[in-house]
């Protein structure tokens, strides 16, 4: 009877095969209603038929050859549609559903055929009942081939995906620059995720200031990319803005902050993605099919939107698709949302420190400057290096230099705390060892209220003063190095070519904050005309430089100097900085001045309250040679003073010195190291309107104190337009 059924399902396969694509198309009807991914997709369709057919096909051939074979391997086109679902995404379900659906139409088919060739019902009944066990067989091993398949390429696509999230891991957020990382977006998902990137932030977000309104909508395109050349997808350009429509899905998805997977293939091209007809011509001759609109979001801010589209790519977005671009624009978003807040750190430290330091030199008599400020490349931030000229009594001048251990907007606030009480320190005219230590207790003070933050603060500092009446220069340091000295060419050379540069022996002080240590003062004799170039260790040290390299090459450039200090300092940065620099740099270039003889007079006075007379006498007699007669009477009155407050209250010796630059500065010395101060004297006191007399006749006044003892002085201007005055400027 066995041999009969095979022989009858032979015959039967035989009478079908010439109508193996009508039955492949009633299969496909059936599928149809249930199935409709299979015409939706049109690569899946197009396989779909040829598909239905070779399984026909084989199952016939099956049958009339051996029915009890062993069913055979699914046909090629099978294991492509197969593949063809993992990419786009579709359940296998749906593809052993189609299976299953399939068997049971062609089984019903064939079994309307066999009544037209016996009428035997028994033999229909063994037939179908050998035709059932034969189809799913069949069935089964094409669906364990099938699925193989669909796992196969799931798994392919899987660790595309995590190459792809470990690339953008890598390759997204190498430096601190908002539009370079939405680049790196850009050009790590057009490899083999999409076919066209674009990045579009809200104003707000690139406003360096962080003054911009963040309900603005008004986005900027930092960075669009595309697999064909001149990204034809975008009708914008990098760098414009642009508004999307009211309702449209980019609003939406920035509303909600979450992902939308759009497909154009089903509702259209719409008017948010090409506002013009022109344009939807051209996104539908690319054949753009699918959207991913992603949202940056980061740190409970949203930045902009990603949109990820595909054209050239067969396989729409997935699913899938949208958990990866959200994970890959996730960690972007932290990327540009650091670079934002960098940016914004950088910006106002850079202007904060720019603000602090001195934009104006006051003129003086006693050094000519010229002064440089680079902050560092954008991958260390802004640190706290500054410089200062603070002019002071007698002519005298203090140059400054400084360096706040650290970056960013602490360490710029920092320095102008520091750079604040240097000045302040400098305007009571302290010894530059007492300064410093003044200064590191105020590092101290500072350490201690930050102590919480867990930020050590620290610094160094040089602190030098030159006086232009002897020439000399004192200074200090606190762990800073040691200015250079460029001696003057010698009469008669038309440039300083003798290439001598020194570094003078200055005792090195520890660095500010640490406290207990001692400061030292150095002081050495300068030629008039000499350089003074101090700077902080940047201009000399780098990463791929010791410092000693930098000191042999900014030596060779002082080598031979062009007499504008301007230039001598664009030469210094030319040769030490060709790039940008890795740390702060402040650079500050003094040549020095003499103060001409002629305009100091000096006088010894013995402790005796008669010699007040001849002190003035000793100052009308200055002034007349001067040419300042006009100044004589208030100068006499402020000599008076001081010299009969130095004779009573002072010890010897005592010495009168007068002193004209820009201004007429009176001067008196004694031994004594009491400070002089103050007071309202009461109506019928004899005494103690001295000083405040003196204070009334004169702009400034004040007292310095040395190692011997202190100087009083008295500063008066010049009368406008005297010969005095344009001179002594």
């Amino acid at each position: 009877m066995g041999t009969d059924v095979d022989a009858f399902l032979g015959q039967l396969a035989r009478h079908l095969r010439p109508e193996v694509n009508k039955l492949a198309t009633l299969l496909l009807q059936r599928l149809n209603g249930e199935l409709p991914e299979l015409w939706e997709d049109p690569d899946i369709a197009a396989l779909t038929l040829e598909e239905t057919a070779q399984h026909v096909t084989a199952l016939l051939d099956l049958l009339e050859t051996d029915p009890g074979a062993s069913a055979p391997e699914a046909p090629p086109v099978a294991l492509e549609i197969a593949r063809l679902y993992a990419r786009r995404g579709i359940p296998v379900s749906r593809l052993l559903r189609a299976y299953r659906l399939g068997h049971l139409s062609l089984l019903e088919q064939i079994q309307a055929e066999a009544p037209r060739l016996t009428g035997d019902w028994h033999m229909i009944h063994l037939a179908s009942m050998r035709l059932v066990t034969i189809g799913f067989a069949y069935v089964d091993r094409s669906s364990e081939e099938v699925v193989a398949a669909y796992q196969e390429e799931r798994d392919h696509l899987l660790q595309r995906r995590l190459a792809l999230t470990n690339r953008a891991s890598k390759r997204i957020g190498t430096t601190l620059d908002v539009t370079r990382t939405a680049e790196e977006l850009t050009e790590v998902c057009t490899e083999d995720f999409a076919d066209l990137v674009t990045v579009d932030l809200f104003d707000a977000v690139l406003d360096e200031t962080g003054t911009g309104s963040p309900e603005s909508p008004t986005q900027r395109r930092v960075a669009q990319r595309s697999v064909l050349d001149g990204c034809p997808e975008s009708l914008l350009h990098t760098g414009e803005t642009h508004s999307y429509p009211d309702g449209s899905e980019p609003l939406r998805a920035l509303a909600v902050g979450r992902p939308v997977l759009h497909r154009t293939a089903r509702a259209g091209t719409p008017t948010w993605m090409a506002p013009s007809e022109s344009h939807g011509r051209v996104l539908r001759d690319l054949g753009l099919h699918s959207v991913l609109l992603v949202p940056l979001h980061a740190r409970g801010d949203t930045l902009g939107l990603v949109q990820f589209a595909r054209h050239r790519t067969a396989a729409p977005f997935d699913d899938d698709d949208l958990l990866l671009a959200r994970e890959i624009v996730s960690g972007a978003a932290v990327s540009i949302d650091n670079a934002r807040r960098y940016t914004h750190e950088r910006s106002t430290a850079l202007t904060l420190q720019r603000t602090l330091l001195p934009r104006h030199t006051v003129k003086q008599a006693a050094v000519e400057t010229a002064s440089r400020y680079l902050p560092a490349g954008s991958g260390a931030g802004v640190g706290g290096d500054w410089y200062d000229v603070i002019p002071l009594s007698g002519a005298r001048v203090a140059l400054v230099v400084g360096d706040v251990v650290g970056h960013g907007l602490h360490a710029a606030a920092t320095m102008g705390r520091l750079r604040t009480a240097v000045r302040a320190f400098a305007d009571i005219d302290l010894m530059p060892d007492e300064l410093l230590t003044h200064l590191d207790d105020v590092v101290i003070r500072m350490q201690r209220e930050e102590s919480r933050d867990g930020d050590e603060t620290s610094a160094t500092c040089l602190y030098a003063i030159y006086d232009p009446v002897s020439r000399l220069c004192s200074l200090a340091s606190a762990g800073h190095l040691p200015p250079t000295v460029v001696p003057p060419s010698t009469p008669g050379e038309a440039a300083r070519t003798t290439g001598v540069v020194e570094l003078p022996e200055v005792p090195i002080g520890p660095p500010l904050g640490l406290g207990g240590l001692p400061f030292e003062t150095a002081e050495f004799e300068l030629r008039e005309g000499s350089l003074l170039v101090l700077h902080t260790d940047g201009l000399i040290a780098g990463r791929r430089r010791d410092v000693d390299l930098g000191l042999a090459t900014m030596h060779d450039v002082l080598a031979s100097v062009p007499e504008s200090l301007e230039e001598t300092c664009d030469r210094l940065l030319t040769a030490l900085l060709p790039g940008r620099p890795a740390d702060d740099v402040a650079l500050l270039v003094a040549r020095t001045r003499a103060l001409d003889p002629d305009h100091v007079a000096t006088m010894d006075l013995p402790s005796d309250p008669a010699a007040v007379s001849g002190a003035r006498g000793f100052a009308s007699d200055v002034l007349t040679a001067w040419g300042l007669e006009e100044l004589s009477f208030t100068t006499e009155l402020v000599v008076s003073e001081l010299v009969t407050n130095a004779i009573r209250y002072g010890k010897s010796p005592v010495q009168l010195r007068l002193v004209l630059q820009s201004t007429l500065t009176c001067e008196v010395s004694d031994a004594s190291s009491t400070a002089p101060h103050l007071r309202r004297a009461r109506i019928f006191d004899e005494g103690g309107r001295g000083l405040l007399l003196v204070a009334q006749l004169s702009e400034r006044w004040g007292a310095r104190h040395g190692r011997e003892g202190k100087v009083i002085w008295a500063e008066q201007a010049l009368p406008a337009g005297s010969g005095a005055a344009a001179e002594g400027t």
